[in-house]
C-alpha cells in the first residue's frame, strides 16, 4: 500500500486512558501523539482508579518504544502497521484562535491537528477523541474528527434478546421438559435459528408455559425451576434466568444487564452466599465515579468516609438479605461472620487490584461505568475455581467518554456471546415497587 493512502491518526489523551494498548489499533496508519497528552498523562499518573493505572501502562508501554525518532519521522508500531511519533506544540492559526481564543489543552491538541492538517494536505488527519465537544470544534475548523470505535459494540440489539419468546409452542414438548429433568435433545425442538450458548426461552402454548434453558455441553433443553437463594426468590422469568446462570458451576462468567430496580446486583449477592462453601471469599466492588466530575477529595473525612457513599448501595442490597432472617438464625450470624472475617469484602473495585482472584465469587457492580480495556484487565486476572459476575445498567453511565455501546458490559456480552463458560441475562421488569418502576420508564 503506498504511502499517500495512510491515514494519519491525532490521538487525545481520553482514548489513551480507556485503551492504553489504543495505539496499536490503527493497522497500517499513522499515529501522532500531540505533545500535550504527554503533559496531561503525567498528571493522572497518580491514584488508585483505573484511569491512573492506565496513564502508567501507557507510559511504560511509551518507554519501550522511546527513542529520537518519535520527535522526528515516528517510529515503527510492529509488522503491517504504522509509525508513531510526538508532536510538539504548535502556533495557534488566526481561524483557530478567532473561534477557541482560550489556550486549553483541548485547544492545543486542535493547533497540533490543525497544522498536521494543513502540513499533510495529500493524506487524510483524524483527529481521535472520546469527547464529543473536541470532536465538534475539530469539525467546525475543517478538521475530520471520530470517536475511538475499536472496541465499539456493532448491535446492541442482539446482545439484549438473549430470552426468547415463542407463543404457540408445541404442547408435547412442554410436558416432556416437566417430566425428563435430563433435558431434551435440541434438535427435536427444530428452532428456527440454533441456540447461541445459556441462551434462554419461555415457551408457550395458551395456558401452558416453560422456562427453558439450551446447555451447550449435553446439546439438549432443560427446565428452568425458580431457585431459591439464600432468602432470595425470583419474582419472574428473568430473575429465574439470571439465577440459573449463577448458580451453575460450569458457567464461570456472568453479565447481568438492566434498569434499576430488576434485582441484579441482589441476585448475584444470594448466588454468592448460597455457594458462599465452594469459594474463599465473595468480593462485591464498583467504580467509583464521582459525580459532577468532581474528585474524591471535595468529600469531607477519611478515605473511608469519602467512598462510604458510593459503597451504601451495595451495604444496601446485603441489607436485604439479612433482613429475610431472624437476626438471631445461623444465615444472618453467617453474613456477620463471613464480613467480620474478611470472607464477604466489599470495597472498591481500584481496593481489589492485587488481590489473588483464585477460587473467589466476584461481583463487579456498575461495571456500565469500566472500559472494555478495564473489563478485559479484570477477567485476565481470574485464577482457577473463580466466578466472576459483571452487572449494570448500560443506559445509565456516569463517565464522560462512555456510552451504550462503547463501555466495558455491553462489549463483554457481545464479544463472550456463544462462549460455553459465559451465559448473560437482560433484565427488564423492575421488582422494587410501582413507583419506581414508573420512574425508570417516564423520567
Amino acid at each position: 500500500m503506498g504511502k499517500k493512502s495512510r491515514k494519519i491518526f491525532v490521538i487525545d489523551t481520553n482514548v489513551l486512558l480507556h485503551d492504553y494498548t489504543s495505539i496499536y489499533n490503527f493497522e497500517e496508519n499513522d499515529v501522532v501523539l500531540p505533545i500535550v497528552v504527554l503533559e496531561e498523562l503525567d498528571k493522572m499518573k497518580k491514584g488508585n482508579d483505573m484511569i491512573n493505572y492506565n496513564a502508567r501502562e501507557f507510559t511504560r508501554e511509551l518507554d519501550k518504544l522511546s527513542g529520537d525518532k518519535l520527535f522526528n519521522g515516528g517510529i515503527p508500531l510492529g509488522k503491517g502497521k504504522g509509525k508513531l511519533s510526538i508532536e510538539t506544540g504548535k502556533p495557534f492559526s488566526a481561524r483557530l484562535k478567532g473561534s477557541f481564543p482560550e489556550e486549553t489543552p483541548d485547544h492545543r491538541i486542535l493547533a497540533i491537528t490543525e497544522y498536521l492538517h494543513t502540513k499533510h494536505s495529500d493524506r487524510a488527519v483524524i483527529l481521535v477523541t472520546k469527547d464529543i465537544n473536541l470532536r465538534m470544534k475539530a469539525k467546525s475548523l475543517g478538521i475530520m474528527a471520530e470517536d475511538y470505535k475499536s472496541d465499539k459494540v456493532v448491535d446492541l440489539e442482539i446482545m439484549q434478546k438473549n430470552i426468547q419468546v415463542i407463543s404457540n409452542f408445541n404442547h408435547d414438548l412442554i410436558t416432556r421438559l416437566y417430566n425428563e429433568p435430563q433435558g431434551i435433545p435440541v434438535a427435536e425442538f427444530k428452532f428456527r435459528e440454533p441456540p447461541v450458548a445459556h441462551q434462554y426461552f419461555i415457551l408457550k402454548n395458551n395456558s401452558h408455559s416453560v422456562l427453558a434453558h439450551y446447555d451447550p455441553y449435553s446439546k439438549t433443553i432443560g427446565r428452568v425451576e425458580k431457585n431459591r437463594a439464600y432468602g432470595i426468590e425470583p419474582r419472574n422469568a428473568e430473575q429465574a434466568f439470571s439465577l440459573d446462570a449463577l448458580l451453575r458451576d460450569e458457567v464461570q462468567l456472568v453479565g447481568l444487564t438492566g434498569k434499576a430496580g430488576t434485582g441484579k446486583t441482589l441476585l448475584a449477592l444470594a448466588a454468592a452466599l448460597h455457594q458462599e462453601r465452594k469459594f474463599e471469599q465473595i468480593f462485591l466492588a464498583r467504580p467509583i465515579v464521582p459525580l459532577g466530575n468532581r474528585d474524591l477529595g471535595y468529600l469531607p473525612g477519611d478515605i473511608n468516609e469519602k467512598i462510604a457513599p458510593y459503597m451504601q448501595p451495595l451495604f444496601d442490597n446485603l441489607a436485604v438479605i439479612k433482613h429475610k432472617f431472624k437476626s438471631q438464625s445461623k444465615e444472618y450470624i453467617k453474613i456477620e461472620e463471613m464480613l467480620k472475617d474478611e470472607k464477604l469484602v466489599i470495597t472498591p473495585l481500584a481496593y481489589i487490584r492485587g488481590r489473588s482472584l483464585s477460587n473467589v465469587f466476584f461481583i463487579v457492580d456498575e461495571a456500565q461505568n469500566l472500559t472494555p480495556h478495564e473489563v478485559k484487565t479484570i477477567i485476565t486476572r481470574a485464577g482457577e475455581g473463580t466466578k466472576m459476575v459483571f452487572t449494570g445498567d448500560i443506559q445509565q453511565i456516569d463517565s464522560p467518554y462512555l456510552d451504550s455501546m462503547s463501555n466495558g458490559l455491553s462489549y463483554l456480552a457481545d464479544k463472550m456471546r456463544g462462549q460455553e463458560l459465559f451465559a448473560h441475562v437482560n433484565l427488564v421488569k423492575g421488582e422494587r415497587s410501582y413507583l419506581a418502576e414508573l420512574a425508570s420508564n417516564l423520567l
